[in-house]
Protein backbone atom coordinates (compact mmCIF):
# COMPACT_ATOMS: atom_id res chain seq x y z
CA UNK A 1 0.00 0.00 0.00
CA UNK A 2 2.84 2.28 0.77
CA UNK A 3 4.52 1.58 -2.56
CA UNK A 4 1.30 2.39 -4.41
CA UNK A 5 1.04 5.74 -2.69
CA UNK A 6 4.62 6.55 -3.63
CA UNK A 7 3.98 5.54 -7.20
CA UNK A 8 0.87 7.67 -7.38
CA UNK A 9 2.80 10.61 -5.93
CA UNK A 10 5.54 10.12 -8.52
CA UNK A 11 2.96 10.04 -11.33
CA UNK A 12 1.32 13.17 -9.97
CA UNK A 13 4.65 14.96 -9.84
CA UNK A 14 5.46 13.77 -13.37
CA UNK A 15 2.15 15.09 -14.62
CA UNK A 16 2.81 18.44 -12.96
CA UNK A 17 6.28 18.70 -14.50
CA UNK A 18 4.92 17.62 -17.89
CA UNK A 19 2.22 20.27 -17.68
CA UNK A 20 4.85 22.89 -16.87
CA UNK A 21 7.01 21.72 -19.78
CA UNK A 22 4.06 21.92 -22.13
CA UNK A 23 3.28 25.46 -20.96
CA UNK A 24 6.95 26.47 -21.36
CA UNK A 25 7.02 24.94 -24.84
CA UNK A 26 3.90 26.84 -25.83
CA UNK A 27 5.38 30.10 -24.52
CA UNK A 28 8.60 29.34 -26.37
CA UNK A 29 6.64 28.58 -29.50
CA UNK A 30 4.85 31.95 -29.20
CA UNK A 31 8.17 33.74 -28.74
CA UNK A 32 9.63 31.89 -31.74
CA UNK A 33 6.65 32.97 -33.84
CA UNK A 34 7.12 36.59 -32.68
CA UNK A 35 10.84 36.44 -33.44
CA UNK A 36 10.15 34.87 -36.82
CA UNK A 37 7.75 37.70 -37.60
CA UNK A 38 10.30 40.28 -36.50
CA UNK A 39 12.99 38.53 -38.54
CA UNK A 40 10.73 38.50 -41.60
CA UNK A 41 10.07 42.21 -41.11
CA UNK A 42 13.80 42.90 -40.73
CA UNK A 43 14.53 40.83 -43.83
CA UNK A 44 11.89 42.73 -45.73
CA UNK A 45 13.42 46.04 -44.62
CA UNK A 46 16.89 44.84 -45.61
CA UNK A 47 15.65 43.68 -49.00
CA UNK A 48 13.87 47.03 -49.48
CA UNK A 49 17.00 48.95 -48.45
CA UNK A 50 19.13 46.74 -50.69
CA UNK A 51 16.83 47.43 -53.63
CA UNK A 52 16.86 51.15 -52.87
CA UNK A 53 20.65 51.14 -52.61
CA UNK A 54 20.91 49.25 -55.86
CA UNK A 55 18.57 51.74 -57.51
CA UNK A 56 20.55 54.66 -56.05
CA UNK A 57 23.83 53.09 -57.17
CA UNK A 58 22.37 52.63 -60.63
CA UNK A 59 21.24 56.26 -60.76
CA UNK A 60 24.61 57.48 -59.49
CA UNK A 61 26.35 55.31 -62.03
CA UNK A 62 24.22 56.71 -64.84
CA UNK A 63 24.79 60.22 -63.50
CA UNK A 64 28.55 59.73 -63.43
CA UNK A 65 28.40 58.30 -66.94
CA UNK A 66 26.45 61.32 -68.23
CA UNK A 67 28.14 63.99 -66.07
CA UNK A 68 30.07 66.45 -68.28
CA UNK A 69 32.51 67.15 -65.43
CA UNK A 70 35.26 64.64 -64.83
CA UNK A 71 35.23 62.61 -61.62
CA UNK A 72 38.29 60.72 -60.38
CA UNK A 73 38.32 58.57 -57.24
CA UNK A 74 41.59 58.31 -55.34
CA UNK A 75 42.65 55.75 -52.77
CA UNK A 76 44.04 56.86 -49.38
CA UNK A 77 47.56 56.66 -50.82
CA UNK A 78 46.67 58.83 -53.82
CA UNK A 79 46.28 56.15 -56.51
CA UNK A 80 43.53 56.50 -59.13
CA UNK A 81 40.84 53.92 -58.31
CA UNK A 82 38.18 54.88 -60.83
CA UNK A 83 37.25 57.61 -63.29
CA UNK A 84 34.11 58.40 -65.22
CA UNK A 85 33.99 58.71 -69.03
CA UNK A 86 34.20 62.50 -68.86
CA UNK A 87 37.42 62.27 -66.85
CA UNK A 88 38.79 59.75 -69.31
CA UNK A 89 38.00 62.15 -72.16
CA UNK A 90 39.42 65.21 -70.36
CA UNK A 91 42.58 63.36 -69.34
CA UNK A 92 42.89 61.80 -72.78
CA UNK A 93 43.11 58.21 -71.53
CA UNK A 94 42.72 55.73 -68.68
CA UNK A 95 44.76 56.42 -65.54
CA UNK A 96 43.45 53.78 -63.12
CA UNK A 97 46.30 52.39 -61.03
CA UNK A 98 48.52 55.45 -61.54
CA UNK A 99 49.54 57.89 -58.84
CA UNK A 100 47.52 61.09 -59.09
CA UNK A 101 50.53 63.24 -58.19
CA UNK A 102 52.38 61.73 -61.16
CA UNK A 103 49.45 62.44 -63.48
CA UNK A 104 49.13 66.08 -62.34
CA UNK A 105 52.91 66.52 -62.41
CA UNK A 106 52.86 66.22 -66.20
CA UNK A 107 50.68 69.33 -66.56
CA UNK A 108 51.63 72.99 -66.56
CA UNK A 109 50.19 74.93 -63.63
CA UNK A 110 48.94 78.47 -64.35
CA UNK A 111 49.68 80.43 -61.18
CA UNK A 112 47.46 83.36 -62.21
CA UNK A 113 44.13 81.50 -62.06
CA UNK A 114 45.17 78.16 -60.50
CA UNK A 115 44.20 76.11 -63.57
CA UNK A 116 46.18 73.33 -65.23
CA UNK A 117 47.17 73.38 -68.90
CA UNK A 118 47.12 70.10 -70.86
CA UNK A 119 48.20 69.63 -74.48
CA UNK A 120 45.19 68.73 -76.61
CA UNK A 121 44.91 68.14 -80.37
CA UNK A 122 47.65 70.56 -81.34
CA UNK A 123 46.46 73.11 -78.83
CA UNK A 124 45.85 73.17 -75.11
CA UNK A 125 43.05 72.48 -72.65
CA UNK A 126 42.60 74.17 -69.28
CA UNK A 127 41.25 72.26 -66.30
CA UNK A 128 40.16 73.47 -62.88
CA UNK A 129 40.46 70.87 -60.09
CA UNK A 130 38.37 70.52 -56.93
CA UNK A 131 39.08 67.99 -54.18
CA UNK A 132 36.59 66.38 -51.78
CA UNK A 133 37.63 64.05 -48.95
CA UNK A 134 35.91 60.69 -48.40
CA UNK A 135 36.04 60.21 -44.60
CA UNK A 136 34.73 56.63 -44.66
CA UNK A 137 37.41 55.24 -46.97
CA UNK A 138 40.12 57.82 -46.38
CA UNK A 139 40.34 58.55 -50.10
CA UNK A 140 39.38 61.60 -52.11
CA UNK A 141 37.23 62.60 -55.06
CA UNK A 142 38.68 64.92 -57.70
CA UNK A 143 36.29 67.00 -59.81
CA UNK A 144 37.69 68.17 -63.15
CA UNK A 145 36.10 71.13 -64.95
CA UNK A 146 37.04 72.12 -68.48
CA UNK A 147 37.40 75.92 -68.33
CA UNK A 148 39.07 76.32 -71.73
CA UNK A 149 36.09 78.13 -73.21
CA UNK A 150 35.74 80.37 -70.16
CA UNK A 151 39.45 81.23 -70.31
CA UNK A 152 39.18 82.02 -74.02
CA UNK A 153 36.18 84.28 -73.41
CA UNK A 154 37.98 86.02 -70.54
CA UNK A 155 41.02 86.70 -72.72
CA UNK A 156 38.77 87.88 -75.55
CA UNK A 157 36.85 90.18 -73.18
CA UNK A 158 40.09 91.67 -71.85
CA UNK A 159 41.22 92.23 -75.45
CA UNK A 160 37.93 93.91 -76.36
CA UNK A 161 38.09 96.10 -73.26
CA UNK A 162 41.62 97.09 -74.17
CA UNK A 163 40.53 97.98 -77.70
CA UNK A 164 37.59 99.96 -76.33
CA UNK A 165 39.89 101.81 -73.93
CA UNK A 166 42.32 102.55 -76.75
CA UNK A 167 39.44 103.80 -78.90
CA UNK A 168 38.20 106.06 -76.12
CA UNK A 169 41.73 107.28 -75.49
CA UNK A 170 42.26 108.00 -79.19
CA UNK A 171 38.96 109.90 -79.40
CA UNK A 172 39.79 111.92 -76.28
CA UNK A 173 43.30 112.66 -77.57
CA UNK A 174 41.89 113.82 -80.91
CA UNK A 175 39.50 116.10 -79.02
CA UNK A 176 42.34 117.49 -76.92
CA UNK A 177 44.53 118.09 -79.99
CA UNK A 178 41.82 119.71 -82.07
CA UNK A 179 41.38 122.95 -80.09
CA UNK A 180 45.05 124.06 -79.84
CA UNK A 181 45.67 122.90 -83.41
CA UNK A 182 42.71 124.91 -84.76
CA UNK A 183 43.88 127.95 -82.80
CA UNK A 184 47.44 127.61 -84.14
CA UNK A 185 46.08 127.29 -87.69
CA UNK A 186 43.98 130.44 -87.19
CA UNK A 187 46.96 132.46 -85.96
CA UNK A 188 49.12 131.09 -88.77
CA UNK A 189 46.49 131.99 -91.36
CA UNK A 190 46.56 135.59 -90.15
CA UNK A 191 50.21 135.78 -91.20
CA UNK A 192 49.06 135.74 -94.84
CA UNK A 193 47.28 139.06 -94.50
CA UNK A 194 48.74 141.80 -96.72
CA UNK A 195 50.06 144.87 -95.04
CA UNK A 196 50.36 143.18 -91.65
CA UNK A 197 52.35 145.29 -89.25
CA UNK A 198 55.57 143.70 -87.92
CA UNK A 199 54.36 143.87 -84.31
CA UNK A 200 51.09 142.12 -85.27
CA UNK A 201 53.01 139.51 -87.24
CA UNK A 202 55.26 138.89 -84.21
CA UNK A 203 52.20 138.64 -81.97
CA UNK A 204 50.55 136.04 -84.24
CA UNK A 205 53.82 134.10 -84.43
CA UNK A 206 54.13 134.08 -80.64
CA UNK A 207 50.54 132.92 -80.19
CA UNK A 208 50.95 130.25 -82.84
CA UNK A 209 54.18 129.03 -81.19
CA UNK A 210 52.43 128.99 -77.82
CA UNK A 211 49.70 126.73 -79.23
CA UNK A 212 52.35 124.52 -80.86
CA UNK A 213 54.13 124.20 -77.51
CA UNK A 214 50.83 123.28 -75.89
CA UNK A 215 50.45 120.55 -78.51
CA UNK A 216 53.98 119.35 -77.83
CA UNK A 217 53.30 119.26 -74.08
CA UNK A 218 50.12 117.28 -74.63
CA UNK A 219 51.92 114.75 -76.81
CA UNK A 220 54.75 114.45 -74.28
CA UNK A 221 52.22 113.83 -71.52
CA UNK A 222 50.52 111.23 -73.68
CA UNK A 223 53.81 109.46 -74.34
CA UNK A 224 54.64 109.58 -70.65
CA UNK A 225 51.30 108.01 -69.79
CA UNK A 226 51.55 105.28 -72.45
CA UNK A 227 55.10 104.36 -71.48
CA UNK A 228 54.15 104.66 -67.85
CA UNK A 229 57.16 102.84 -66.43
CA UNK A 230 60.17 104.08 -64.55
CA UNK A 231 63.52 103.10 -65.95
CA UNK A 232 66.74 104.21 -64.25
CA UNK A 233 65.96 103.38 -60.63
CA UNK A 234 68.36 104.79 -58.07
CA UNK A 235 68.51 105.55 -54.38
CA UNK A 236 67.19 109.08 -53.86
CA UNK A 237 67.57 111.24 -50.76
CA UNK A 238 64.12 112.65 -49.97
CA UNK A 239 65.56 115.96 -48.68
CA UNK A 240 67.48 116.52 -51.93
CA UNK A 241 64.44 115.53 -53.96
CA UNK A 242 62.23 118.05 -52.16
CA UNK A 243 64.85 120.80 -52.64
CA UNK A 244 64.95 120.10 -56.39
CA UNK A 245 61.15 120.27 -56.58
CA UNK A 246 61.12 123.51 -54.57
CA UNK A 247 63.65 125.05 -56.97
CA UNK A 248 61.17 124.49 -59.80
CA UNK A 249 58.02 125.62 -57.96
CA UNK A 250 59.18 128.62 -55.90
CA UNK A 251 59.75 130.89 -58.95
CA UNK A 252 56.32 129.94 -60.32
CA UNK A 253 54.68 130.72 -56.97
CA UNK A 254 56.37 134.13 -56.80
CA UNK A 255 55.35 134.90 -60.37
CA UNK A 256 51.70 134.13 -59.57
CA UNK A 257 51.72 135.80 -56.16
CA UNK A 258 51.26 132.54 -54.24
CA UNK A 259 52.72 131.38 -50.95
CA UNK A 260 55.11 128.40 -51.01
CA UNK A 261 54.71 126.44 -47.76
CA UNK A 262 56.97 123.39 -47.45
CA UNK A 263 57.37 121.36 -44.24
CA UNK A 264 59.49 118.22 -43.79
CA UNK A 265 58.82 116.05 -40.75
CA UNK A 266 61.47 113.39 -41.18
CA UNK A 267 63.31 111.86 -38.19
CA UNK A 268 66.53 111.32 -40.16
CA UNK A 269 67.89 110.95 -43.68
CA UNK A 270 65.25 109.02 -45.63
CA UNK A 271 65.81 107.47 -49.04
CA UNK A 272 63.54 105.94 -51.68
CA UNK A 273 64.25 103.77 -54.72
CA UNK A 274 62.91 105.62 -57.74
CA UNK A 275 63.57 107.15 -61.13
CA UNK A 276 64.66 110.71 -60.28
CA UNK A 277 63.14 112.36 -63.34
CA UNK A 278 59.85 110.43 -63.12
CA UNK A 279 59.33 111.02 -59.38
CA UNK A 280 60.30 114.69 -59.55
CA UNK A 281 57.95 115.10 -62.52
CA UNK A 282 55.11 113.46 -60.60
CA UNK A 283 55.55 115.83 -57.63
CA UNK A 284 55.81 118.85 -59.91
CA UNK A 285 52.66 117.67 -61.68
CA UNK A 286 50.74 117.59 -58.39
CA UNK A 287 52.03 121.00 -57.32
CA UNK A 288 51.36 122.68 -60.67
CA UNK A 289 47.88 121.19 -60.63
CA UNK A 290 47.34 122.75 -57.19
CA UNK A 291 48.57 126.11 -58.51
CA UNK A 292 46.06 126.07 -61.37
CA UNK A 293 43.17 125.75 -58.91
CA UNK A 294 44.44 128.27 -56.34
CA UNK A 295 43.61 131.97 -56.34
CA UNK A 296 46.24 134.70 -56.34
CA UNK A 297 47.79 134.92 -52.89
CA UNK A 298 46.76 131.34 -52.12
CA UNK A 299 48.92 128.81 -50.32
CA UNK A 300 50.61 125.88 -52.02
CA UNK A 301 51.63 123.36 -49.38
CA UNK A 302 54.00 120.42 -49.54
CA UNK A 303 54.16 118.29 -46.39
CA UNK A 304 56.66 115.44 -46.29
CA UNK A 305 56.38 112.90 -43.48
CA UNK A 306 57.10 109.31 -42.53
CA UNK A 307 54.64 106.75 -41.25
CA UNK A 308 55.83 103.20 -40.77
CA UNK A 309 57.93 102.39 -43.80
CA UNK A 310 56.08 104.81 -46.09
CA UNK A 311 57.14 108.31 -47.10
CA UNK A 312 54.13 110.59 -47.68
CA UNK A 313 54.26 113.63 -49.99
CA UNK A 314 51.09 115.62 -49.32
CA UNK A 315 50.23 118.51 -51.66
CA UNK A 316 47.58 121.01 -50.49
CA UNK A 317 45.98 124.10 -52.00
CA UNK A 318 43.44 126.79 -51.10
CA UNK A 319 41.43 126.38 -54.28
CA UNK A 320 37.84 125.34 -54.94
CA UNK A 321 38.40 121.67 -54.13
CA UNK A 322 37.24 118.79 -56.27
CA UNK A 323 33.87 120.35 -56.94
CA UNK A 324 31.98 117.11 -56.29
CA UNK A 325 34.14 115.07 -58.69
CA UNK A 326 34.63 111.40 -57.83
CA UNK A 327 38.17 111.12 -56.34
CA UNK A 328 38.63 107.71 -57.98
CA UNK A 329 38.01 109.17 -61.46
CA UNK A 330 40.62 111.89 -61.07
CA UNK A 331 43.35 109.43 -62.06
CA UNK A 332 41.58 108.22 -65.20
CA UNK A 333 43.26 109.36 -68.44
CA UNK A 334 41.65 112.44 -70.02
CA UNK A 335 39.36 113.07 -67.06
CA UNK A 336 39.81 116.67 -65.92
CA UNK A 337 37.88 119.34 -64.03
CA UNK A 338 40.16 122.17 -65.22
CA UNK A 339 39.27 124.11 -68.37
CA UNK A 340 42.04 123.56 -70.88
CA UNK A 341 43.46 120.64 -68.91
CA UNK A 342 44.59 117.47 -70.68
CA UNK A 343 43.49 115.03 -67.99
CA UNK A 344 46.84 113.21 -68.19
CA UNK A 345 48.83 114.80 -65.35
CA UNK A 346 47.24 112.84 -62.51
CA UNK A 347 47.19 109.67 -64.65
CA UNK A 348 50.95 109.95 -65.07
CA UNK A 349 51.35 110.46 -61.31
CA UNK A 350 49.37 107.27 -60.66
CA UNK A 351 51.47 105.36 -63.20
CA UNK A 352 54.65 106.44 -61.43
CA UNK A 353 53.21 105.52 -58.03
CA UNK A 354 52.15 102.08 -59.24
CA UNK A 355 55.54 101.39 -60.81
CA UNK A 356 57.28 102.29 -57.54
CA UNK A 357 54.94 100.09 -55.44
CA UNK A 358 53.34 103.18 -53.98
CA UNK A 359 49.93 104.83 -54.08
CA UNK A 360 48.29 108.20 -54.67
CA UNK A 361 45.02 109.51 -53.27
CA UNK A 362 43.13 112.77 -53.40
CA UNK A 363 40.17 114.56 -51.85
CA UNK A 364 38.76 117.75 -50.38
CA UNK A 365 40.26 119.38 -47.29
CA UNK A 366 38.05 120.32 -44.36
CA UNK A 367 39.56 123.83 -44.37
CA UNK A 368 38.78 124.21 -48.08
CA UNK A 369 40.75 123.34 -51.16
CA UNK A 370 42.02 119.95 -52.20
CA UNK A 371 44.85 117.60 -51.29
CA UNK A 372 46.77 114.86 -53.07
CA UNK A 373 49.05 112.45 -51.26
CA UNK A 374 51.75 110.36 -52.92
CA UNK A 375 53.07 107.51 -50.73
CA UNK A 376 56.19 105.46 -51.47
CA UNK A 377 58.09 102.75 -49.55
CA UNK A 378 61.31 104.09 -48.03
CA UNK A 379 64.67 102.35 -47.87
CA UNK A 380 66.58 103.87 -44.97
CA UNK A 381 66.43 106.05 -41.92
CA UNK A 382 64.75 105.68 -38.57
CA UNK A 383 61.24 104.27 -38.94
CA UNK A 384 58.47 106.32 -37.44
CA UNK A 385 56.02 104.69 -35.11
CA UNK A 386 52.31 104.80 -35.83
Amino acid sequence: MKDQEMLEAAFEQFNTVSSQLIDAYRQLEVQVNVLNAQLDEANNQLRKQRDENAELAERLGMLLEALPAGVVELSPDGVVVAQNPAAQSLLDGEHVGQGWATVVGRWEHAELDGTYILPYQGGERRLALQYQDLPASGGRIVLLHDVSRLHHLTVELAHQQKLAAMGGMAASLAHQLRTPLATAMLYTANLKQEGLRPEDRARFVDKSLARMKALEGLIQNMLGFVRGQTSALEVLDVDVLVEDVAAVLIPQCHERGMIWDCHKQLPSAITVMADRKALQGALVNLLENAMHFSPEGGRIGLLVGLQGNQVHFRVEDDGIGLGGADPARLFEPFFTTRPGGTGLGLSIVKKVADELSGSVTGGDRQQGGAFFELSLPCLGGEMAHD
